[in-house]
Protein backbone atom coordinates (compact mmCIF):
# COMPACT_ATOMS: atom_id res chain seq x y z
CA UNK A 1 0.00 0.00 0.00
CA UNK A 2 1.35 3.90 -1.27
CA UNK A 3 1.17 5.85 2.13
CA UNK A 4 -0.77 8.91 1.91
CA UNK A 5 -2.84 11.80 3.70
CA UNK A 6 -6.07 13.15 4.07
CA UNK A 7 -7.27 17.06 4.42
CA UNK A 8 -10.87 17.55 5.16
CA UNK A 9 -12.42 20.78 5.57
CA UNK A 10 -15.37 21.00 8.06
CA UNK A 11 -17.73 24.47 8.40
CA UNK A 12 -20.70 25.35 10.26
CA UNK A 13 -23.04 23.53 7.79
CA UNK A 14 -21.15 20.33 8.10
CA UNK A 15 -22.72 18.00 9.88
CA UNK A 16 -20.36 15.71 11.72
CA UNK A 17 -21.78 12.29 11.53
CA UNK A 18 -21.73 12.40 7.82
CA UNK A 19 -18.33 14.02 7.68
CA UNK A 20 -17.11 10.45 9.71
CA UNK A 21 -18.80 8.60 7.29
CA UNK A 22 -17.50 10.39 4.19
CA UNK A 23 -14.05 9.87 5.92
CA UNK A 24 -14.18 6.93 6.77
CA UNK A 25 -15.32 6.29 2.46
CA UNK A 26 -12.12 7.95 1.49
CA UNK A 27 -10.10 5.37 3.23
CA UNK A 28 -11.82 2.84 1.20
CA UNK A 29 -11.95 4.49 -2.14
CA UNK A 30 -8.11 4.88 -1.68
CA UNK A 31 -7.57 1.25 -0.79
CA UNK A 32 -9.39 0.16 -3.96
CA UNK A 33 -6.58 2.27 -5.55
CA UNK A 34 -3.94 0.68 -3.36
CA UNK A 35 -3.06 3.85 -1.26
CA UNK A 36 -3.31 3.35 2.74
CA UNK A 37 -4.81 6.79 4.14
CA UNK A 38 -2.25 6.93 7.61
CA UNK A 39 -3.78 10.34 8.63
CA UNK A 40 -6.11 12.74 8.34
CA UNK A 41 -6.50 16.51 9.21
CA UNK A 42 -10.20 18.19 9.57
CA UNK A 43 -9.84 21.57 9.72
CA UNK A 44 -12.57 23.64 11.16
CA UNK A 45 -13.63 27.00 9.19
CA UNK A 46 -16.59 29.00 9.18
CA UNK A 47 -16.16 29.79 5.15
CA UNK A 48 -14.08 28.20 2.10
CA UNK A 49 -11.02 30.14 1.81
CA UNK A 50 -11.47 31.83 -1.65
CA UNK A 51 -7.84 31.66 -2.93
CA UNK A 52 -6.73 27.84 -1.54
CA UNK A 53 -10.13 25.85 -0.44
CA UNK A 54 -8.40 25.43 2.88
CA UNK A 55 -6.26 28.22 5.19
CA UNK A 56 -2.86 28.31 3.91
CA UNK A 57 -1.13 27.82 7.33
CA UNK A 58 -3.29 23.94 7.41
CA UNK A 59 -2.04 23.25 3.56
CA UNK A 60 1.48 23.96 4.65
CA UNK A 61 1.20 21.96 8.03
CA UNK A 62 -0.30 18.90 5.40
CA UNK A 63 2.59 19.45 3.03
CA UNK A 64 5.39 19.34 5.56
CA UNK A 65 3.91 16.48 7.10
CA UNK A 66 3.92 14.73 3.54
CA UNK A 67 7.51 15.79 2.84
CA UNK A 68 8.67 14.35 6.67
CA UNK A 69 6.93 11.29 6.04
CA UNK A 70 7.90 10.58 2.10
CA UNK A 71 3.89 10.44 1.47
CA UNK A 72 4.05 11.92 -1.96
CA UNK A 73 0.09 11.90 -2.25
CA UNK A 74 -2.67 14.08 -0.81
CA UNK A 75 -6.10 13.11 -0.95
CA UNK A 76 -8.71 15.86 -0.68
CA UNK A 77 -12.12 14.43 1.01
CA UNK A 78 -14.06 17.12 -1.08
CA UNK A 79 -14.79 18.46 -4.89
CA UNK A 80 -12.53 21.22 -5.16
CA UNK A 81 -13.14 23.82 -7.82
CA UNK A 82 -10.05 24.06 -11.01
CA UNK A 83 -8.74 27.19 -9.06
CA UNK A 84 -8.57 25.87 -5.69
CA UNK A 85 -6.87 22.65 -7.07
CA UNK A 86 -4.52 24.88 -9.01
CA UNK A 87 -3.33 27.09 -6.67
CA UNK A 88 -3.04 23.64 -3.87
CA UNK A 89 -1.02 21.82 -6.12
CA UNK A 90 1.21 24.76 -7.05
CA UNK A 91 1.82 25.16 -3.35
CA UNK A 92 2.34 21.05 -3.15
CA UNK A 93 5.12 21.62 -5.92
CA UNK A 94 5.69 18.85 -8.15
CA UNK A 95 6.27 16.05 -6.07
CA UNK A 96 3.18 15.79 -4.04
CA UNK A 97 0.16 14.78 -5.83
CA UNK A 98 -3.22 16.36 -4.99
CA UNK A 99 -6.10 14.26 -5.66
CA UNK A 100 -10.03 15.22 -4.53
CA UNK A 101 -12.64 13.12 -3.74
CA UNK A 102 -14.23 13.56 -7.89
CA UNK A 103 -10.75 12.50 -9.27
CA UNK A 104 -10.06 9.56 -6.73
CA UNK A 105 -13.56 8.13 -7.71
CA UNK A 106 -12.97 8.95 -11.58
CA UNK A 107 -9.46 6.63 -10.86
CA UNK A 108 -11.12 3.80 -9.47
CA UNK A 109 -13.50 3.84 -12.28
CA UNK A 110 -10.92 3.85 -14.97
CA UNK A 111 -9.35 1.15 -13.24
CA UNK A 112 -12.36 -0.87 -13.38
CA UNK A 113 -13.46 -0.23 -16.59
CA UNK A 114 -13.64 -3.20 -18.94
CA UNK A 115 -16.28 -3.06 -21.76
CA UNK A 116 -15.67 -0.68 -24.73
CA UNK A 117 -18.88 1.58 -23.31
CA UNK A 118 -17.84 1.85 -19.95
CA UNK A 119 -14.29 2.66 -20.79
CA UNK A 120 -15.85 5.54 -22.95
CA UNK A 121 -18.08 6.47 -20.35
CA UNK A 122 -15.13 7.00 -17.64
CA UNK A 123 -12.97 8.78 -20.68
CA UNK A 124 -15.57 11.34 -21.22
CA UNK A 125 -16.36 12.11 -17.62
CA UNK A 126 -12.14 12.28 -17.25
CA UNK A 127 -11.78 14.57 -20.20
CA UNK A 128 -14.60 17.23 -18.99
CA UNK A 129 -13.14 17.22 -15.32
CA UNK A 130 -9.31 17.40 -16.41
CA UNK A 131 -9.90 20.52 -19.28
CA UNK A 132 -10.17 23.25 -16.48
CA UNK A 133 -7.52 21.54 -14.58
CA UNK A 134 -5.05 21.22 -17.44
CA UNK A 135 -2.45 23.17 -15.35
CA UNK A 136 -2.74 21.60 -12.58
CA UNK A 137 -1.94 18.31 -14.54
CA UNK A 138 0.55 18.80 -16.21
CA UNK A 139 2.99 18.56 -13.09
CA UNK A 140 1.68 14.93 -12.74
CA UNK A 141 2.10 14.45 -16.05
CA UNK A 142 5.76 15.62 -15.48
CA UNK A 143 6.26 13.18 -12.62
CA UNK A 144 5.21 10.45 -14.53
CA UNK A 145 7.84 11.45 -17.05
CA UNK A 146 10.53 12.04 -14.88
CA UNK A 147 11.14 15.21 -15.78
CA UNK A 148 12.67 14.62 -18.91
CA UNK A 149 12.01 17.13 -21.45
CA UNK A 150 9.72 19.21 -19.22
CA UNK A 151 12.27 21.80 -17.88
CA UNK A 152 10.78 24.88 -17.28
CA UNK A 153 7.03 23.74 -17.71
CA UNK A 154 4.72 23.48 -20.55
CA UNK A 155 4.12 26.93 -21.89
CA UNK A 156 0.44 28.56 -22.46
CA UNK A 157 0.31 27.71 -26.27
CA UNK A 158 0.73 23.91 -25.26
CA UNK A 159 -1.69 24.15 -22.76
CA UNK A 160 -4.37 25.60 -25.21
CA UNK A 161 -3.53 22.74 -28.04
CA UNK A 162 -4.77 20.51 -25.43
CA UNK A 163 -7.76 22.77 -24.81
CA UNK A 164 -8.60 21.85 -28.38
CA UNK A 165 -7.90 18.86 -28.37
CA UNK A 166 -10.01 17.91 -25.76
CA UNK A 167 -12.65 19.47 -27.02
CA UNK A 168 -12.72 17.24 -30.11
CA UNK A 169 -11.78 14.12 -27.88
CA UNK A 170 -15.40 14.97 -25.62
CA UNK A 171 -17.42 15.82 -29.52
CA UNK A 172 -16.22 12.37 -30.58
CA UNK A 173 -16.42 10.27 -27.22
CA UNK A 174 -20.28 11.96 -26.55
CA UNK A 175 -20.82 10.84 -30.55
CA UNK A 176 -19.61 7.68 -29.90
CA UNK A 177 -22.00 7.20 -26.67
CA UNK A 178 -24.69 8.09 -28.36
CA UNK A 179 -24.58 5.10 -31.07
CA UNK A 180 -23.84 2.81 -27.99
CA UNK A 181 -26.96 4.35 -26.49
CA UNK A 182 -29.20 3.82 -30.01
CA UNK A 183 -28.39 0.31 -30.08
CA UNK A 184 -29.13 -0.17 -25.92
CA UNK A 185 -32.59 1.65 -27.26
CA UNK A 186 -33.28 -1.13 -30.18
CA UNK A 187 -32.27 -3.85 -27.42
CA UNK A 188 -34.92 -2.26 -25.12
CA UNK A 189 -37.82 -2.11 -27.76
CA UNK A 190 -37.64 -5.85 -28.47
CA UNK A 191 -37.78 -6.53 -24.64
CA UNK A 192 -41.05 -3.97 -24.02
CA UNK A 193 -43.15 -6.43 -23.10
CA UNK A 194 -40.80 -8.42 -19.83
CA UNK A 195 -41.38 -7.63 -16.72
CA UNK A 196 -37.80 -5.98 -15.75
CA UNK A 197 -36.39 -5.68 -12.51
CA UNK A 198 -33.40 -3.78 -11.64
CA UNK A 199 -30.96 -3.78 -8.86
CA UNK A 200 -30.19 -0.82 -7.39
CA UNK A 201 -28.35 0.73 -4.24
CA UNK A 202 -24.87 1.78 -2.50
CA UNK A 203 -21.45 0.23 -3.94
CA UNK A 204 -20.76 -3.10 -2.34
CA UNK A 205 -23.67 -3.41 -0.67
CA UNK A 206 -23.55 -7.06 -2.39
CA UNK A 207 -26.21 -6.33 -5.36
CA UNK A 208 -24.16 -8.60 -7.51
CA UNK A 209 -24.10 -11.34 -4.80
CA UNK A 210 -27.60 -10.89 -4.58
CA UNK A 211 -28.00 -10.80 -9.02
CA UNK A 212 -26.02 -14.54 -9.06
CA UNK A 213 -28.29 -16.11 -6.55
CA UNK A 214 -31.27 -14.92 -8.38
CA UNK A 215 -30.25 -15.56 -11.83
CA UNK A 216 -27.54 -18.38 -11.42
CA UNK A 217 -25.24 -16.30 -13.83
CA UNK A 218 -21.85 -18.17 -12.37
CA UNK A 219 -19.40 -15.49 -14.54
CA UNK A 220 -20.77 -12.35 -11.76
CA UNK A 221 -17.90 -10.55 -10.54
CA UNK A 222 -18.17 -10.81 -7.31
CA UNK A 223 -15.09 -8.53 -5.18
CA UNK A 224 -15.49 -7.03 -1.48
CA UNK A 225 -14.19 -3.42 -2.94
CA UNK A 226 -15.80 0.02 -4.17
CA UNK A 227 -16.87 -0.27 -7.69
CA UNK A 228 -16.17 -3.33 -7.96
CA UNK A 229 -18.37 -3.92 -11.57
CA UNK A 230 -18.95 -1.08 -13.97
CA UNK A 231 -21.00 -2.28 -16.36
CA UNK A 232 -24.92 -3.33 -16.29
CA UNK A 233 -25.16 -6.90 -17.00
CA UNK A 234 -29.02 -8.39 -17.60
CA UNK A 235 -29.96 -11.85 -17.48
CA UNK A 236 -33.62 -13.63 -18.04
CA UNK A 237 -34.23 -15.60 -14.91
CA UNK A 238 -37.92 -17.67 -13.88
CA UNK A 239 -39.27 -17.72 -11.01
CA UNK A 240 -40.67 -20.36 -8.75
CA UNK A 241 -43.64 -20.77 -11.01
CA UNK A 242 -41.89 -20.24 -14.34
CA UNK A 243 -42.51 -16.42 -14.48
CA UNK A 244 -40.40 -14.81 -16.57
CA UNK A 245 -38.76 -11.84 -15.85
CA UNK A 246 -35.34 -9.59 -16.85
CA UNK A 247 -33.21 -8.93 -14.14
CA UNK A 248 -30.17 -6.13 -14.29
CA UNK A 249 -27.56 -5.64 -11.86
CA UNK A 250 -26.43 -1.60 -12.32
CA UNK A 251 -23.40 -0.01 -11.25
CA UNK A 252 -23.23 1.04 -7.50
CA UNK A 253 -24.21 4.79 -6.32
CA UNK A 254 -22.20 6.59 -4.03
CA UNK A 255 -22.76 9.97 -1.97
CA UNK A 256 -21.67 13.02 -3.92
CA UNK A 257 -20.67 10.50 -6.97
CA UNK A 258 -19.67 13.43 -9.99
CA UNK A 259 -22.49 14.79 -12.00
CA UNK A 260 -20.12 14.28 -15.10
CA UNK A 261 -19.69 10.55 -14.43
CA UNK A 262 -23.68 10.05 -13.77
CA UNK A 263 -24.62 12.35 -17.07
CA UNK A 264 -21.80 9.52 -19.07
CA UNK A 265 -23.45 6.64 -17.20
CA UNK A 266 -27.14 7.29 -18.56
CA UNK A 267 -26.70 5.57 -21.09
CA UNK A 268 -26.14 2.09 -18.66
CA UNK A 269 -28.16 3.33 -16.01
CA UNK A 270 -30.78 3.37 -18.82
CA UNK A 271 -31.94 -0.19 -17.28
CA UNK A 272 -33.01 1.60 -14.08
CA UNK A 273 -35.44 3.82 -16.23
CA UNK A 274 -36.81 1.00 -17.91
CA UNK A 275 -37.49 -1.05 -15.30
CA UNK A 276 -40.94 -2.29 -13.73
CA UNK A 277 -39.58 -2.99 -10.10
CA UNK A 278 -36.63 -2.06 -8.44
CA UNK A 279 -34.82 -4.18 -5.86
CA UNK A 280 -32.87 -1.13 -3.39
CA UNK A 281 -30.20 -2.79 -1.42
CA UNK A 282 -28.70 -1.86 1.50
CA UNK A 283 -25.89 -3.02 3.22
CA UNK A 284 -27.77 -3.62 6.76
CA UNK A 285 -24.43 -4.07 8.60
CA UNK A 286 -23.67 0.29 7.71
CA UNK A 287 -23.15 2.66 10.32
CA UNK A 288 -25.43 5.19 8.36
CA UNK A 289 -28.04 2.90 6.68
CA UNK A 290 -30.70 6.27 6.15
CA UNK A 291 -27.57 8.06 4.29
CA UNK A 292 -26.91 5.53 1.99
CA UNK A 293 -30.95 5.40 1.45
CA UNK A 294 -30.88 9.25 0.78
CA UNK A 295 -27.76 8.66 -2.01
CA UNK A 296 -30.22 6.07 -3.37
CA UNK A 297 -33.32 8.10 -3.91
CA UNK A 298 -31.35 11.38 -5.07
CA UNK A 299 -29.64 9.72 -7.57
CA UNK A 300 -32.64 8.36 -9.06
CA UNK A 301 -34.41 11.45 -8.76
CA UNK A 302 -31.57 12.64 -10.70
CA UNK A 303 -32.47 9.92 -13.28
CA UNK A 304 -36.12 10.65 -13.08
CA UNK A 305 -36.25 6.64 -11.39
CA UNK A 306 -37.59 8.22 -8.18
CA UNK A 307 -41.33 7.16 -8.43
CA UNK A 308 -41.27 3.81 -9.87
CA UNK A 309 -42.61 0.52 -7.83
CA UNK A 310 -39.72 -0.30 -5.57
CA UNK A 311 -38.47 -3.44 -2.96
CA UNK A 312 -35.79 -2.52 -0.27
CA UNK A 313 -33.41 -5.44 0.53
CA UNK A 314 -31.27 -5.13 3.39
CA UNK A 315 -28.39 -7.62 2.79
CA UNK A 316 -25.75 -9.18 5.12
CA UNK A 317 -28.26 -9.78 7.80
CA UNK A 318 -25.19 -12.92 8.52
CA UNK A 319 -23.59 -10.30 10.21
CA UNK A 320 -26.21 -9.23 13.06
CA UNK A 321 -27.77 -10.89 15.49
CA UNK A 322 -29.10 -7.69 17.50
CA UNK A 323 -33.22 -7.97 17.41
CA UNK A 324 -33.21 -4.26 17.79
CA UNK A 325 -31.56 -3.46 14.62
CA UNK A 326 -34.24 -5.42 12.74
CA UNK A 327 -36.94 -3.69 15.05
CA UNK A 328 -35.72 -0.59 14.25
CA UNK A 329 -35.40 -1.03 10.59
CA UNK A 330 -39.18 -2.55 10.29
CA UNK A 331 -40.50 0.57 12.54
CA UNK A 332 -38.72 3.01 9.24
CA UNK A 333 -39.18 0.97 6.20
CA UNK A 334 -42.18 -1.12 6.07
CA UNK A 335 -41.71 -2.39 2.44
CA UNK A 336 -38.47 -4.41 3.37
CA UNK A 337 -36.87 -7.42 3.36
CA UNK A 338 -33.93 -9.32 4.93
CA UNK A 339 -31.53 -11.51 3.04
CA UNK A 340 -28.25 -12.88 3.54
CA UNK A 341 -26.79 -13.05 -0.32
CA UNK A 342 -23.56 -14.80 0.94
CA UNK A 343 -25.54 -17.76 3.28
CA UNK A 344 -28.91 -17.85 0.30
CA UNK A 345 -30.77 -16.80 3.44
CA UNK A 346 -34.46 -16.02 3.14
CA UNK A 347 -33.75 -15.70 -0.92
CA UNK A 348 -36.86 -17.15 -1.44
CA UNK A 349 -38.84 -14.69 0.58
CA UNK A 350 -37.15 -12.57 -2.13
CA UNK A 351 -38.62 -14.89 -5.16
CA UNK A 352 -41.79 -14.30 -3.67
CA UNK A 353 -41.86 -10.84 -3.40
CA UNK A 354 -40.93 -10.17 -6.35
CA UNK A 355 -43.49 -12.23 -8.24
CA UNK A 356 -46.33 -10.16 -6.02
CA UNK A 357 -45.63 -7.08 -8.22
CA UNK A 358 -44.84 -9.00 -11.41
CA UNK A 359 -48.44 -10.60 -11.14
CA UNK A 360 -50.30 -7.31 -10.12
CA UNK A 361 -50.77 -6.01 -14.37
CA UNK A 362 -51.15 -9.96 -15.62
CA UNK A 363 -54.08 -12.11 -16.75
CA UNK A 364 -55.09 -15.51 -17.48
CA UNK A 365 -55.29 -16.16 -20.92
CA UNK A 366 -56.06 -19.25 -22.82
CA UNK A 367 -55.50 -19.67 -26.86
CA UNK A 368 -56.60 -22.29 -29.57
CA UNK A 369 -53.48 -22.04 -32.28
CA UNK A 370 -53.75 -24.06 -35.74
CA UNK A 371 -50.61 -25.68 -36.79
CA UNK A 372 -50.72 -23.41 -39.64
CA UNK A 373 -49.70 -20.56 -37.44
CA UNK A 374 -47.23 -23.01 -35.35
CA UNK A 375 -44.43 -20.23 -35.92
CA UNK A 376 -46.27 -17.79 -33.39
CA UNK A 377 -45.76 -20.31 -30.44
CA UNK A 378 -42.57 -19.32 -29.99
CA UNK A 379 -43.35 -15.64 -29.83
CA UNK A 380 -45.63 -16.60 -27.26
CA UNK A 381 -43.60 -18.18 -24.86
CA UNK A 382 -41.13 -15.32 -25.45
CA UNK A 383 -43.72 -12.70 -24.33
CA UNK A 384 -45.84 -14.53 -21.70
CA UNK A 385 -45.96 -17.12 -18.64
CA UNK A 386 -46.88 -20.82 -20.86
CA UNK A 387 -48.48 -22.79 -17.92
CA UNK A 388 -49.61 -25.18 -19.92
CA UNK A 389 -49.56 -26.72 -23.53
CA UNK A 390 -51.99 -29.35 -25.24
CA UNK A 391 -51.11 -30.65 -28.47
CA UNK A 392 -54.20 -31.90 -30.38
CA UNK A 393 -55.38 -33.28 -33.38
CA UNK A 394 -55.57 -30.14 -35.36
CA UNK A 395 -54.95 -27.51 -32.77
CA UNK A 396 -52.38 -26.43 -30.01
CA UNK A 397 -53.82 -25.46 -27.07
CA UNK A 398 -51.61 -22.52 -24.72
CA UNK A 399 -52.95 -21.43 -21.28
CA UNK A 400 -50.62 -18.51 -19.87
CA UNK A 401 -50.45 -14.87 -18.15
CA UNK A 402 -50.13 -12.00 -19.53
CA UNK A 403 -51.10 -8.29 -19.59
CA UNK A 404 -54.03 -7.25 -21.92
CA UNK A 405 -51.66 -5.37 -23.85
CA UNK A 406 -49.15 -8.05 -24.98
CA UNK A 407 -52.38 -10.80 -25.07
CA UNK A 408 -54.05 -7.77 -27.85
CA UNK A 409 -50.35 -7.79 -29.81
CA UNK A 410 -50.41 -11.93 -30.23
CA UNK A 411 -53.98 -11.41 -31.54
CA UNK A 412 -52.67 -9.09 -34.02
CA UNK A 413 -49.96 -11.15 -35.38
CA UNK A 414 -52.13 -14.46 -35.34
CA UNK A 415 -54.58 -12.43 -37.52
Amino acid sequence: MIKSLLLSLSLPSTNQTDLIEEIEEMHRLANTLGFSIEDTIIQNKQKIDSSTFFGKGKLNTAISQCKELKYDTIFINNEIEPGHYKRIQKIAGKKIYIIDRTKLILDIFTKHAKTIESKKQIELASVQYMMPRLIGQWTHLERQMGGIGTRGGPGEKQIEIDRRLLRSDITKLKKDLLQIEKQRKTQRKSRKDIFKVALVGYTNAGKSSIFKNLSGYKKTYIKDELFATLDTTTKNIYLDDNTKVLLSDTVGFLRNLPTDLIASFRSTLGEIRDANLLLKVIDITSTDIEGHMKTIDDTLEILNCHKKKSLIIFNKIDKVNDENIYANIKAKYSNCIFVSSLKKLNINILINSILKFTNENLELFSLKIDYKNAAIIDFIYNLTTVLSRTDQYDKIELEFKCSKETFNKIKKKIN
